[in-house]
């Protein structure tokens, strides 16, 4: 939380010093708008998550058992991966980011936020001595979920909405998959098929593509359908 506290007093210096605004141009501050977007997104990529799990399981013939854990447990890992996709939106999708679109405008701005997104997956994945492949392959997932939620973050003028598909994604994830701190929450892998070569290559290409796809074309109808309508 100390982390948090000192990423949002560089944050709000950032906006002051460059741009003499403060926390609210993110759409951070709890009001009923930024609420919202952050629930819609929410609900919308744990759907797209469920979905994209479901083709695994049936593709792969993935079996599941269910585990035991306690309702304590579930809201630790879900206050975790809060805390955790906080951090990364302020410092990959905030001050910085909304400081670039007006210096630069907001083309070069999201592109420059995808790349050092994937490029930090890098570290964050301890994946810099691997080979290339897998590299390139964590940059294009990764980067291009980046693009998409600093797209978002142009398009809606909030943080709140990204915030929603970070926080789903990465919880349901934890939810049937391995991970650190928190993983397998509710379900546990028991067998599946292995695919090897361009079969590999081609589904995981698909399964870290879909979500972000799909969300995008969400994000520019709701940007249609709501946001402009709510400025008229």
């Amino acid at each position: 939380m100390i982390g948090l506290f000192i990423i949002l007093i560089i944050t709000w210096g950032l906006l002051h010093f460059f741009e003499k605004e403060n926390l609210s141009v993110l759409g951070i501050l709890p009001k009923k708008n930024n609420l919202s977007q952050f629930l819609i997104g929410l609900f919308f990529i744990t759907l797209v998550s469920l979905l994209n799990i479901y083709i695994e399981t049936f593709y792969l013939e993935i079996e599941w058992k269910l585990n035991t854990t306690d309702p304590i447990t579930v809201l630790n890992a879900f206050w975790y991966h809060l805390k955790s996709a906080l951090t990364e939106d302020l410092i990959f999708r905030g001050a910085i980011l909304f400081i670039l679109i007006n210096k630069i405008g907001h083309k070069k701005a999201i592109l420059i936020s995808a790349i050092l997104f994937g490029i930090y997956h890098w570290f964050s994945y301890g994946i810099l001595e691997e080979k290339v492949i897998l590299l390139i392959y964590v940059f294009l997932i990764t980067g291009f979920t980046g693009y998409v939620w600093a797209y978002t973050f142009y398009k809606t003028k909030s943080m709140m909405m990204g915030l929603g598909f970070h926080i789903g994604v990465n919880f349901i994830n934890t939810c049937f998959f391995e991970s650190l701190p928190f993983g397998e929450l509710i379900f546990q892998e028991v067998s599946r098929i292995e695919l090897k070569d361009w079969n590999w290559l081609f589904f995981n290409l698909f399964k870290g593509l879909f979500p972000s796809i799909v969300t995008i074309i969400f994000v520019k109808n709701y940007y249609k359908k709501y946001v402009k309508k709510n400025n008229s």
